[in-house]
């Protein structure tokens, strides 16, 4: 586990392009050891899973920093969490109102833009179907997220949850409206 301002999250490590470039073999040494596979790379600064592979093995870190690296110049990898994709949604200002738990149930092999947008390729399930400390401790980690970076207005706090440890996925500090967005039903 990684922690940032406190908050746990899934074993990260993030790079530059220039760094990839400059010394893949440095890099392809601190995703082993920090992060190792299976994996995701992503860019940092990008939604909907645009950007975004999986990295199953070191054989395919290469062309999965190479997409992420053509949507931005910083990058992260990330450890593949091996569990369940729920999430919170979040609104007002120093004291937010957090939603319930919601729990991204979906067929495909991870959470992809398909998944995400096309009707059909996930459901949500509100509330999660998780213990009640699971429940309470997700909302209050959304909250400390939130308060860490200084959010207000609304956004949407995505978690993994494995076992029942829960790690900070990602902070949607711009979530989507469309029909199949997940912050409007989440605070329904």
């Amino acid at each position: 586990m990684d922690l940032a301002a406190g908050i746990p999250r899934v074993e990260t490590l993030v790079l530059t392009h220039r760094e990839w470039r400059d010394d893949p073999a440095s890099v392809r040494a601190a995703v082993a050891a920090t992060c190792g596979y299976p994996a995701f790379a992503k860019p940092a600064r990008l939604g909907s899973s645009f950007g975004i592979s999986p990295v199953p093995t070191a054989d395919d870190l290469d062309a999965a920093l190479a997409l992420a690296f053509a949507h931005d110049d910083k990058a992260l990898v990330e450890r593949r969490a091996m569990g369940r994709e729920v999430e919170v949604g979040l609104l007002g200002n120093t004291n937010p109102h957090a939603s319930p738990l919601g729990e991204i149930i979906h067929e495909s092999d991870w959470y992809d833009h398909e998944a995400k947008y096309q009707p059909g390729g996930m459901r949500l399930a509100v509330p999660a179907d998780v213990p009640a400390g699971v429940q309470d401790r997700a909302r209050a980690l959304a909250v400390d997220a939130w308060n860490a970076i200084g959010c207000s207005g609304l956004a949407r706090v995505d978690f993994f949850l494995e076992g029942d440890q829960l790690f900070v996925s990602e902070i949607n500090t711009i979530p989507g409206f469309t029909s199949t967005s997940v912050w409007g039903r989440l605070m329904a």
